[in-house]
């Protein structure tokens, strides 16, 4: 029993010493590390968290930086599938725009070519249009004519269109040498890019209605045929990518009204409401599509309205594009709501490429005084009354129409990457 007393009493002393030695130790080092790290501190301790999570990566970002190239497109792929690449804001980027130089696009009409007509400045051309919630793919021109190869590609409507045929030819020809471009030009009328390396056409047809125009020239009367499509119809069959537009020939008031008649089922109006004339001819317009295209090898897009700048954000010696959020146009919203209505009830799909909000913002992008009419340019004398001839309707090239182009190019980039061959209405 003593012995195991004094076996006990001695283990106990020594555990008591080192628990002793131990607390002392401890306060050493507290007091000696006080001026160097205050461990009890808020401050110290998310210093030390910190520290911990860049040196020791959790397993989340391990992952997502070991991702193969093959991976990270398939995420950046499936990120797309609800891209909006016509909700964004307008950067000032002078290193991604333009896409091309004007003075080696030969074919660019003077009526769009700024530069060469004078004007001063040239910070239009280095906007760049950026998604809000995705990435919006840059134009690639060797892309865009390899995914062409072997097709036609046709553009329908009225001089907003020939703006973006156009621009879609100068943006194909800088891709390619000009010895492989062959460029046919008939008075505004009809126009066609081709390149012979890649089989490809970019052909554009003048058709302000859609529909048929029939002017008696001998008694300077005109019919406005609603239910009958546009006579160049017939050369539009066939075509791989079809792409749409009208609208503003329908606004024309006074002397710059088109038809003295409408003719819808055989009978004669003078005065149809522009409204409902609009909207039969859109039907007729949507029927020649689903009876005439095939869905499988064709795409179809309707370009929405392409808006003017007069007013109060009148166009002339505008440098900067509008910043203004609540910006709204006043082009009328029935035309452009009968527009969607029509393309959402076809029966082949009909992808809408959604420009007027962007183009809304862009006051600075119109050619103004600097432009052409009747194929003669402004003079001087003319110059000097720019509320009389400045044009606030089309577009200076390089300018806004590119932006167009890259986000048709983008809208066939995104459909192939989802495995669509199309899309319909407003889902791009």
């Amino acid at each position: 029993m003593d012995i195991g007393s004094t076996n006990i009493d001695s283990r106990w002393r020594i555990c008591t010493l080192a628990s002793f030695l131990g607390v002392v130790l401890l306060v050493l080092l507290l007091k000696q590390g006080h001026d160097s790290v205050d461990l009890s501190s808020p401050r110290s301790s998310a210093v030390l968290v910190a520290s911990s999570i860049d040196l020791f990566p959790s397993p989340t970002n391990q992952s997502s930086n070991s991702l193969s190239f093959k991976e990270s497109r398939e995420l950046e792929h499936e990120e797309q599938k609800g891209c909006d690449i016509f909700d964004g804001k307008w950067i000032y980027d002078p290193k991604a725009s333009p896409l091309y130089d004007g003075a080696q696009c030969p074919f660019l009409s003077n009526q769009v070519s700024c530069q060469k007509n004078g004007r001063p400045d040239s910070q239009y051309e280095r906007w760049s249009w950026e998604g809000n919630r995705c990435a919006i793919p840059r134009f690639n021109g060797t892309d865009m004519l390899e995914s062409l190869r072997g097709k036609r590609v046709i553009i329908v409507g009225d001089s907003l269109n020939r703006n973006q045929w156009e621009s879609l030819a100068c943006l194909l020809y800088s891709s390619i040498a000009s010895s492989d471009a062959h460029v046919e030009v008939r008075d505004g009328m009809y126009k066609v890019f081709r390149t012979k390396n890649y089989n490809c056409s970019v052909e554009f047809y003048w058709s302000p209605f859609l529909v048929q125009l029939e002017v008696d020239h001998a008694n300077g009367t005109s019919v406005l045929n609603l239910d009958k499509i546009c006579a160049s119809a017939k050369k539009w069959k066939g075509a791989n990518i079809m792409i749409f537009n009208t609208g503003h020939w329908w606004k024309h008031q006074g002397k710059f009204n088109t038809w003295n008649f409408v003719r819808y089922k055989q009978e004669l109006f003078q005065d149809m409401e522009t409204e409902l004339a609009f909207e039969i001819a859109m039907k007729t317009w949507a029927a020649w599509i689903d009876k005439s295209v095939n869905g499988t090898n064709t795409k179809v897009y309707f370009r929405s309205i392409s808006p003017e700048h007069q007013g109060k954000q009148w166009c002339h010696n505008q440098t900067q594009p509008i910043m203004d959020n609540s910006y709204q146009q006043t082009f009328p919203h029935i035309i452009r709501e009968i527009t969607e209505r029509t393309i959402e009830r076809t029966r082949i799909p009909v992808t809408y490429l959604n420009i007027t909000m962007l183009s809304e913002y862009r006051r600075d992008a119109h050619p103004t005084v600097y432009t052409s009419r009747g194929g003669k340019l402004l003079t001087a004398e003319e110059k000097r009354h720019p509320e009389v001839h400045a044009d606030c309707s089309h577009w200076c090239l390089p300018g806004l129409p590119d932006t167009w182009n890259r986000l048709l190019y983008a809208s066939l980039v995104l459909d192939s990457t989802r495995g669509s061959s199309s899309s319909s209405h407003l889902a791009v």
